[in-house]
C-alpha cells in the first residue's frame, strides 16, 4: 500500500484468515511475518555540526582531544561507520592530530605550539560501509591555550666593541632588542644589567633599548667591561635569558708621567769617577703605547757660566742620572736642578721633579800647620829663659784643614817630648806650656815633635818639630815683622822667644806707642768674632792671653784665627777668595816695623783647595 521503511518498522506481523461459505461458516488463519530488509538509505549523523574546544599547548602526544560519535539508522554493514579527516583539513593540522577511524577519537600527534598555530580546524567525516556508502561531516575547532613556554630573547642590533676612554657621558654604545613569543603577561619582558656599571639602559620602547654611558670612563682603572644583559618575562613561572657583550676602552693620553717622589736628595761622594751612575729617576705613566713612552731630560740651568748638562747627563730612555765630571767638595758642595719626564702622546704631557745633589766630603786634605812658621823644612828653633814660670806659653801649634767640619776637626798630640814632665800640650788648641820651672838638671836643649791629626777615616796628619834652647840671660827683644802670604804653610812663625829682662818703663812705653801707631796706620776693619771651636787658636779652656782675637772672613773663605804669642800678633790683612793668597803680618811687641832684617815682609804663594763655611 506504501513504501516500507525498516527504520520505522522493521517487522510486520500479519494474520491471514480464510472463511468458507458454510453455515456455520468455518474459517482458518495463518500468521504472516514480514521482515523489512535494510537498505542503505540513511547517512551517518553527528549530534553537532561544529565542535569547539580549548586545549593547552605542549600537551603530550596521545592526549585525547575529543571522541566523535556519529549515528546511522541503518543496520549491519550499512551502519558500520569509518571516521576520517576530509580534504578540507590542512596537512599541518593532520600532522598535529590523529583520528581513530573506528572510535572517532581525535588525539594529539605532534607538538602543539601556541606561538606556531593558535587555532586548529578539523573536518571529520563518518562514512558507512553500505554498497553505496553514505557519509556525514562535522567540524572540530581547537583553540590552543598559551603557556609560558618561551624564553625571552635578546638581539644586539648594533654594538661598539671599542670606544675611547674619554667618550662623552650619554654616548650610545649599543642598541638592544628584546622579544618573547608568548602572549599576555607571558610575553611582557624587562631588560636589566646583572651588576652596577657605568652604563644605563634607556627604554625607547617595550622591545628596544639603548645602552648609554652614564659615568666618565677611565681605562687606567677599568680597561674592559663585560656587560651581562638579563631579559625576564612576567609569566608564571618567570622565564629569563641573558647576553654578555664586551666593551674595550681605547687609551687616550690623559695621564701625565708621575715620579714616585717630588724631591730627590742624592748624596755623591767627592772624587767620583766621571760617568758614574748617581741614581735612576724613573717616572710612571699608566697610559699605553706611545702615550706611555717617556723621554727624560735635564731642564737647563746655568751656574757660574756652566750649564747643568755639562755637569750631569740623563739617559733619555730610562732616567739614569750620571755625573760627567769629578766633583770636589772643597769647591762644589751641592747642585739643585729639575728633571722633566715627557710622554710621546699627542699632545705630549710632562711633569718634573727637583733633584738635589749633595757632594759628600772625603778626607782628602791633609792638615796644614800654619803656626809656628817654619822658614825651612819642618823644624822650628826657639830660645826661652830657664827662669820661665810654670804655665808659661811656650808655643802654639795651629793647623787648618779644608775638609768638612767633621773631617777637619784637629787634635794635637806629642809624637816626641824630651821630658814629659816639663811640657804639656792642649790637644784641642795646640798650646804648649811649661808644667814646672826648669831645674839645673834639665837639659839645655829640648825637642818637641807635635802631630796635628784630623778626624777623618783614615785620619791624615802633619807634624812640626820644635827645638827649644834655654838661656840664662835676657835676650834682646827684636822684631820679626814679616809679611808673608800663605804658601806651603800659611802663617808666619808665631813661636815667640821669651824675653825676660829688666826693661825700663820708658822702653815699654815706647813699644806701646809704636804698636798703637802701627795699628792705626793699618786701619783694619773690625771683624765679627767667630764661634770658638776646639781647633781655634784661642782656647776656651786654659788660654791666658787676654787680648787674643778671632777674625772670621766671608762664608766662602776659610776662617783664620789670630793668636797672640810672645813674638807678635797675626793679622789677616785682607780676605781673598779661594785659590788666591793670604797676606799675614807679624807685629813684634818690642820694636817698630823696621827694626830687624828678619821683620822684612816676605811673600809665599798658597793654593787652597777649598773654602769652609
Amino acid at each position: 500500500m506504501k513504501a516500507l521503511d525498516r527504520e520505522e518498522k522493521a517487522v510486520h506481523n500479519l494474520i491471514l484468515t480464510a472463511i468458507d461459505g458454510g453455515v456455520p461458516a468455518r474459517s482458518g488463519t495463518a500468521n504472516i511475518i514480514v521482515r523489512v530488509q535494510d537498505t542503505n538509505d540513511n547517512a551517518p549523523q553527528f549530534d553537532q555540526a561544529v565542535y569547539s574546544l580549548n586545549m593547552s599547548e605542549n600537551s603530550p602526544a596521545g592526549t585525547v582531544v575529543i571522541k566523535l560519535e556519529a549515528t546511522d539508522a541503518d543496520e549491519g554493514p550499512n551502519a558500520d561507520l569509518t571516521y576520517s579527516f576530509t580534504l578540507y583539513t590542512s596537512e599541518k593540522t593532520q600532522e598535529m592530530f590523529s583520528i581513530d577511524s573506528k572510535t572517532g577519537e581525535i588525539a594529539v600527534k605532534g607538538t602543539i605550539d601556541y606561538e606556531d598555530m593558535k587555532i586548529f580546524e578539523m573536518f571529520v567525516e563518518a562514512k558507512d560501509n553500505g554498497p553505496v556508502p553514505l557519509s556525514g561531516q562535522c567540524r572540530v575547532t581547537v583553540y590552543v591555550k598559551d603557556m609560558n613556554d618561551n624564553y625571552p630573547e635578546i638581539t644586539i642590533k648594533s654594538l661598539k666593541n671599542t670606544v675611547d676612554e674619554n667618550v662623552p657621558v650619554g654616548s650610545v654604545i649599543a642598541l638592544v632588542g628584546v622579544s618573547d613569543r608568548d602572549t599576555g603577561n607571558n610575553g611582557k619582558v624587562n631588560l636589566t644589567m646583572n651588576k652596577s656599571l657605568p652604563f644605563l639602559l634607556n627604554k625607547t620602547s617595550d622591545y628596544l633599548y639603548e645602552l648609554l654611558v652614564s659615568e666618565p670612563l677611565d681605562r687606567e682603572i677599568v680597561p674592559e667591561y663585560e656587560i651581562t644583559l638579563v631579559v625576564t618575562d612576567e609569566g608564571s613561572p618567570t622565564l629569563s635569558d641573558n647576553e654578555t657583550i664586551s666593551v674595550q676602552l681605547l687609551d687616550v693620553n690623559d695621564n701625565s708621567p708621575q715620579f714616585p717622589q717630588t724631591f730627590y736628595t742624592i748624596p755623591v761622594m767627592e772624587n767620583n769617577a766621571p760617568g758614574a751612575l748617581l741614581s735612576s729617576l724613573t717616572a710612571i705613566d699608566p697610559d699605553l703605547h706611545e702615550n706611555q713612552y717617556l723621554v727624560y731630560f735635564i731642564i737647563e740651568k746655568e751656574i757660574v757660566n756652566t750649564s747643568m748638562s755639562m755637569l750631569f747627563s740623563i739617559n733619555p730612555e730610562n732616567g739614569n742620572l750620571y755625573a760627567l765630571k769629578t766633583f770636589d767638595y772643597e769647591i762644589e758642595k751641592e747642585f739643585l736642578f729639575h728633571i722633566e719626564a715627557r710622554d710621546s702622546g699627542v699632545p705630549p704631557l710632562s711633569s718634573n721633579v727637583t733633584v738635589h745633589i749633595i757632594i759628600m766630603d772625603q778626607n782628602d786634605n791633609t792638615p796644614l800647620i800654619v803656626s809656628p812658621w817654619r822658614a825651612h823644612g819642618s823644624v822650628v828653633e826657639e830660645k826661652i829663659q830657664r827662669s820661665t814660670d810654670k804655665g808659661t806659653l811656650i808655643a802654639k801649634v795651629i793647623a787648618i784643614d779644608s775638609d768638612s767640619v767633621h773631617n777637619s776637626r784637629i787634635m794635637y798630640q806629642f809624637l816626641h817630648n824630651t821630658d814629659a814632665t816639663l811640657f804639656s800640650l792642649d790637644q784641642y788648641n795646640g798650646e804648649i806650656r811649661t808644667m814646672r820651672m826648669f831645674s839645673y838638671r834639665d837639659s839645655r836643649h829640648q825637642q818637641l815633635v807635635v802631630i796635628a791629626k784630623d778626624n777623618g777615616d783614615p785620619a791624615l796628619s802633619a807634624t812640626v818639630t820644635i827645638k827649644l834652647s834655654t838661656v840664662e840671660t835676657a835676650l834682646k827683644t827684636y822684631a820679626d815683622m814679616t809679611e808673608v802670604p800663605l804658601g806651603y804653610d800659611i802663617f808666619s812663625d808665631l813661636n815667640l822667644y821669651l824675653v825676660i829682662g829688666l826693661g825700663s818703663v820708658s822702653f815699654l812705653l815706647l813699644i806701646t806707642i809704636l804698636v798703637t801707631i802701627v795699628l792705626k796706620c793699618q786701619k783694619t776693619k773690625p771683624s765679627k768674632a767667630a764661634p770658638p771651636s776646639r781647633n781655634s787658636v784661642i782656647s776656651e779652656r786654659n788660654s791666658t792671653i787676654a787680648d787674643s782675637t778671632l777674625v772670621s772672613n766671608d762664608a766662602y773663605w776659610y776662617s783664620l784665627f789670630l793668636a797672640e804669642t810672645r813674638k807678635g800678633k797675626l793679622v789677616v790683612r785682607q780676605p781673598v777668595p779661594k785659590g788666591a793668597r793670604y797676606i799675614v803680618s807679624s807685629i813684634p811687641r818690642s820694636t817698630g816695623l823696621t827694626e830687624t832684617s828678619e821683620s822684612a815682609a816676605s811673600t809665599l804663594q798658597v793654593g787652597l783647595h777649598t773654602v769652609n763655611r
